[in-house]
């Protein structure tokens, strides 16, 4: 499965904003944009409210995880025939915040593949962006995570670091979506994004945590087409 692009990706994290009805609100709003605009947005809930988003909207919906387990005894873990049965089309991997070895992300790549899920690997540097272009995932972010939830969009104060990504990962496989996040709350930044290369952004705080997240959704949209 591949997503039209540009695409938004809004990473609904654990905040209370985004917890519950919330979360379904939320989506709600964001599927109103993409019908409005016809980006596509997708949303990444928390475990406990993939079944009920996915119930109430129809845009993508991904998980923040997938653990590389089979069904049986593993308390505590993700397991991908869960968060599939419960609607999500795909999963992050490796974000800055459930940061994995090597070997893991290859597992929970391979893993996705088999089980038909879009595989989005989080990478926080060219390199390491270019060794998960190399396992072959569906989408690579690239996120600094000192930039991470401060309003300072990546694609404004580090330029070059998403430049060379782009450079990196398409060197290694073309076929790959990129995208860019970390600070990323304006629409100038997503056009910004969009013009070094990338085919979107990966968002969390800036929509989540926004006093009127519509407006600034409509924004990213928008901006997508500048």
């Amino acid at each position: 499965m591949k997503l039209k692009t540009p695409i938004i990706i809004v990473n609904f994290k654990t905040y209370l904003e985004s917890t519950g009805k919330k979360a379904v609100e939320l989506a709600q709003k964001a599927e109103k944009v993409t019908k409005e605009t016809g980006v596509i947005i997708a949303v990444v809930p928390q475990f406990a409210d993939i079944a009920k988003v996915a119930e109430s909207v129809e845009i993508p919906v991904f998980a923040q995880h997938i653990d590389p387990i089979k069904p049986g005894n593993c308390t505590g873990h993700v397991l991908v025939e869960s968060v599939k049965e419960a609607g999500a089309i795909g999963t992050l991997i490796n974000h800055s915040e459930r940061q994995l070895k090597l070997v893991e992300i290859d597992a929970i790549i391979a893993l996705a593949h088999e089980k038909g899920l879009i595989s989005c690997v989080c990478a926080n540097n060219p390199n390491v962006s270019a060794a998960a272009a190399a396992l072959r995932p569906d989408i690579v972010s690239i996120e600094p995570p000192e930039l991470i939830g401060t309003g300072i969009a990546v694609s404004k104060a580090q330029p070059q670091v998403v430049t060379n990504t782009v450079k990196l990962v398409h060197q290694i496989n073309s076929d790959i979506t990129i995208l860019c996040g970390a600070g990323i709350s304006q629409g100038e930044d997503v056009s910004i994004a969009l013009k070094l290369g990338t085919q979107g952004v990966l968002v969390a705080s800036g929509i989540v945590k926004a006093k009127d997240p519509y407006s600034i959704l409509r924004a990213f949209a928008d901006a997508t087409k500048q």
